[in-house]
């Protein structure tokens, strides 16, 4: 007899299970199949909704604005939006993670604070060590992330061209990914001082100046810094179709090329939707005006790798500066993670697909990308993290997490289903409301 089973439209690789069951023993999946079901000692039926396996959200910032603590709230709206695990990004606030003993101090305040299971990018200085990057890739970093445009110049510096070659030879032959925030700091810096000058600091401003040839520049020298080696370079947001175009190439000529979506780029147009949003819709790179449908095409000529929230959780008043250039980048994005991109794909081919493809881009995708080996499927030996989406519409309000930053950019939104239940390594831990688990229940996964 099993610890539990779950009952459902079971979400596999292989398709859709109808009247489907998951058995689970000790936090994994035992087994799975459809109609005739095991027995067990709990039992919990979930009818015509679909059983998906929890999310791995690629890109998250927990730690940028209040420190380690900040991995508290953000595993919370986790869990609301059905994410059983995060992938964080390193820019944590005071110091980010460059060395072996910061990367264990992130790994014990997960320990302290987390709600669901917590992967963890690592970084480096503007003069990278070698003894600090090996320190962590033995701490079980599952990739390493820079930046070609400084945001800060301590925590989020730029790494210039000679470093980040540096940085790829030390890296090569470990497997492990490094990532680009792809922006050319030199075009936007100009144009950033020209558009002030000329008093053009609206949100409509905000992508002109920072426009798609500062991306595509960036994109274009990170990936030719790779020549020749094996290091795999991964582009974490690309806003535009010809980005993808340019990862393409790369990968055409035999480099380990790959470039990454986030869901806002696929949902929003800026020419709509930022006259109304304003600089809720502040992210970097830019969200441009009329790229959605070409976007949809990357994911389905499969030119992209997985599609993420790059959530971040800024106070409201980190955006609502008069000023475009003096708002925060960067919005929430993890409890709307899996109900956008779930309802936009089933307007396009209908609920059954999106439920597929959702497993597929934000769950199998991602783990595969990042070595969680155990995380992304529902399959035998799997860990038990369970997302269940009840079908039916709903209209979103962030202001239904106690825990959140009381705004969000998709609110009012009507979505096409919601998230009901979140287990993580077979235990529920929150309803689609009310997170039940407690803090310090996330792991750190390590790479493997």
């Amino acid at each position: 007899m099993f610890e539990c089973l779950i009952k459902g439209r079971v979400v596999t690789p292989a398709g859709i299970l109808h009247r489907g069951w998951i058995a689970v023993d000790g936090g994994r999946i035992a087994e799975l199949g459809s109609g005739t079901s095991p027995q067990a000692t709990t039992v919990v039926d979930y009818g015509e909704d679909y059983i998906l396996p929890g999310v791995v959200d690629g890109q998250t910032h927990a730690g940028s604005q209040i420190g380690f603590p900040g991995i508290g709230p953000t595993t919370k709206a986790a869990l609301i939006g059905g994410v059983t695990s995060i992938v964080d990004m390193p820019y944590d606030e005071p110091d980010p993670i460059t060395t072996g003993q910061l990367l264990a101090d992130k790994a014990a305040a997960i320990g302290q604070y987390a709600v669901c299971d917590v992967a963890l990018y690592g970084t480096v200085p503007a003069d990278p060590n070698r003894d600090d990057v090996e320190a962590l890739i033995a701490g079980g970093v599952c990739a390493f992330k820079i930046s070609s445009f400084e945001a800060h110049p301590h925590r989020f510096p730029r790494i210039g061209s000679g470093a980040t070659r540096a940085l790829i030879e030390m890296l090569d032959g470990s497997g492990l990914p490094l990532g680009l925030h792809n922006e050319d700091q030199e075009i936007v810096r100009r144009l950033a001082a020209e558009f002030k000058a000329d008093g053009r600091t609206g949100p409509e401003h905000h992508s002109p100046s920072r426009p798609e040839v500062a991306e595509l520049s960036a994109t274009a020298t990170f990936l030719a810094l790779g020549d020749g080696l094996s290091t795999p370079l991964h582009i974490v947001h690309i806003s535009t179709p010809k980005g993808f175009d340019i990862t393409r190439w790369f990968r055409d000529g035999g480099q380990k090329a790959t470039a990454e979506m986030c869901v806002h780029y696929l949902h929003f147009d800026a020419d709509v939707d930022m006259p109304r949003l304003g600089g809720l819709l502040k992210v970097n790179p830019p969200i441009r005006g009329s790229a959605k449908e070409a976007l949809w095409q990357v994911l389905e000529r499969g030119d992209c790798t997985f599609v993420s929230s790059d959530h971040s959780a800024w106070p409201i008043e980190r955006k609502t500066n008069a000023s475009i250039f003096d708002v925060a980048a960067g919005m929430p994005g993890l409890e709307a993670l899996l109900p956008v991109f779930f309802s936009d794909a089933a307007s396009r081919y209908g609920q059954d697909r999106a439920a597929e493809l959702s497993a597929e881009w934000l769950a199998d995708r991602p783990a595969k990308f990042f070595g969680l080996g155990r995380k992304g499927r529902l399959a035998p030996g799997m860990d038990a993290d369970f997302v269940v989406l009840k079908p039916e519409p709903y209209t979103y309000q962030s202001t239904d997490n106690p825990d959140g930053p009381g705004w969000s950019a998709y609110d009012g939104e009507t979505f096409a289903a919601r998230t009901v239940a979140t287990w993580v390594r077979g235990t529920q831990a929150s309803d689609g409301a009310i997170i039940v688990a407690e803090a310090g229940s996330g792991r750190y996964v390590r790479r493997g």
